[in-house]
């Protein structure tokens, strides 16, 4: 793979390896690509559709596709019929034939904050760079909006980005990003914070087709149980960017302690 090196410092340009579960046509990943792109060689690899919610799902059923695209000028990038996760993996194996210095995953249209986390193919994604020995950040913006104002978000991504960049980070380092859906002017500031224990009161609703078959559509509602000031649900709320660093070890090593004393296996 051809070396990037900046004239100025004589340095390696960082990789900066970008992907989404929204596709890559969508507004966020443009925004996002736009906030960066100067800072390294930017190598985009993304869903040709849209993958909300699919969490960390692999593709095992069927053939993986990837095509060159020239949607994002000046930047080398590619659909992949497959999911967030699967475009990590490809990215890795066959076009960048290295690991990329940084994967950045979003911006996401829509929070990611609290649960959501487990169900996020933005997340995912960056959690399978994290795996991967990669520095990762998931970016979400907290507006669904086809035309949410990505401007104050674009501004905190390349921030951040900028200060993870500006050190050796830990190559498990895995950030989960939120930015709230106000005014650049309201924004206060970023806050490191803990994930909120929040949830979904979830129903389906049943409903019929023309044909007079059910069907049902997943609905609910977020109910936040955790009142503390030191969560990104809080941050959110209070016009903050949060940041919740996240990681792929599921263990609960305080329950361990107790099942391995209470229990007699």
């Amino acid at each position: 793979m051809k070396k990037d090196v900046n004239r100025k410092s004589g340095k390696k340009k960082p990789v900066i390896l970008i992907t989404n579960d929204d596709g890559l046509t969508a507004p966020g990943i443009m925004h996002l690509v736009e906030a960066v792109k100067d800072l390294g060689r930017v190598v985009v690899v993304a869903p040709d559709k849209p993958q909300s919610g699919m969490g960390h799902a692999i593709t095992i059923g069927f053939p993986l596709r990837m095509h060159k695209t020239d949607l994002i000028e000046g930047v080398e990038s590619w659909s992949c019929n497959g999911t967030p996760v699967d475009c990590v993996k490809l990215a890795v194996d066959k076009i960048l034939h290295q690991k990329p210095d940084i994967c950045l995953s979003g911006i996401n249209h829509g929070a990611n904050h609290s649960i959501n986390v487990i169900y996020s193919g933005t997340m995912s994604a960056a959690i399978e760079a994290s795996i991967e020995n990669i520095p990762a950040i998931g970016f979400s913006l907290l507006d669904h909006s086809h035309e949410a104002d990505f401007s104050g978000a674009m501004i905190y991504a390349r921030k951040i980005v900028e200060q993870i960049l500006s050190k050796k980070a830990d190559k498990h380092l895995c950030l989960n990003v939120n930015i709230p859906a106000v005014d650049i002017k309201l924004i206060k500031g970023i806050k490191v914070c803990r994930q909120a224990y929040a949830k979904y009161k979830e129903e389906f609703h049943e409903r019929k087709d023309p044909s007079g078959k059910k069907y049902y559509w997943l609905t609910g509602e977020f109910l936040n149980f955790d009142k503390g000031k030191d969560t990104d649900v809080w941050a959110l709320k209070n016009n903050y960017v949060s940041i919740v660093p996240v990681q792929y070890d599921l263990t609960n090593y305080s329950l361990k302690k107790m099942v391995e004393k209470n229990y007699a296996w």
